[in-house]
């Protein structure tokens, strides 16, 4: 089945008989594409929609079979090497599955990534942390991988003065480059102290997001005038959505 989806991207990308807008794109005009697809994969998984997701995920194929036709055509690799490259890597890193390990896991896991990052020449314990991740995503993996060496809060009392240290910084601050960089030291203290509250803040901040996008709606669906209504109103209406949700 997936030979179908090759063959039509392959006609896409033809100099001549493709289109015009495949043709013309690069790894970096797709790679905003790619992480769109994802999300909306999460999205479809958070709503439990199941038709969805089997359309998203599709769309995501497409992104891993477009990407790698580009490259097939500059030489490099194709859809097949990614397939092996995946399998042996899920193969190799669990060894208790299907090697003669005798012992797996997450401890197991960590440490044969570990050694292949060693084995690329990945010299500090900060390599490899994928700079195209959302913010607090990439914040919460150095923050884990400082940690492995140590470089770390003993427990959550740390980050926790540490917001408190960021906000009077903010507070302080007098020009608006300094504002910016210390709300990017807030931000990251509190990615620091939910890691050490075992909360996932990129999924915690997603969740806020949905929460407050429904109860807006909800405003906005009781007065058909909300946008016309003085804040204290709004602020009624806001409560009353919070009431809503709780009942």
């Amino acid at each position: 089945m997936i030979e179908r989806l090759v063959r039509i991207m392959a006609r896409l990308r033809d100099p001549v008989l493709g289109c015009e807008w495949d043709r013309a794109q690069t790894f970096a005009s797709i790679a905003p594409y790619t992480i769109e697809e994802a999300y909306e994969v999460a999205d479809a998984c958070e709503r439990g929609d199941m038709a969805e997701l089997r359309d998203e995920l599709g769309d995501l194929l497409l992104q891993v079979v477009f990407h790698s036709r580009m490259a097939e055509e500059a030489g490099d690799f194709a859809l097949a090497d990614v397939v092996t490259s995946i399998s042996d890597k899920m193969e190799r890193r669990h060894p208790h599955i299907f090697g003669d390990a005798t012992e797996g896991g997450n401890h197991r896991w960590e440490q044969i990534k570990a050694e292949e990052r060693a084995a690329k020449a990945a010299s500090g314990a900060l390599d490899g942390v994928a700079i195209g991740l959302p913010a607090l995503l990439r914040a919460e993996k150095l923050q884990k991988r400082a940690a492995r060496v140590g470089f770390d809060w003993p427990d959550a009392s740390g980050p926790r003065a540490k917001i408190d240290e960021e906000l009077a910084e903010v507070a302080g601050a007098e020009t608006h480059a300094e504002r910016e960089e210390e709300v990017g030291d807030l931000l990251f203290a509190v990615v620091n102290w939910a890691r050490h509250l075992c909360v996932d803040a990129e999924a915690a901040l997603r969740a806020a997001n949905a929460k407050f996008e429904r109860r807006f709606k909800a405003m906005e669906a009781a007065d058909a005038n909300f946008a016309e209504r003085d804040l204290d109103a709004q602020e009624r209406l806001w409560l009353a959505a919070k009431a809503s949700e709780r009942n």
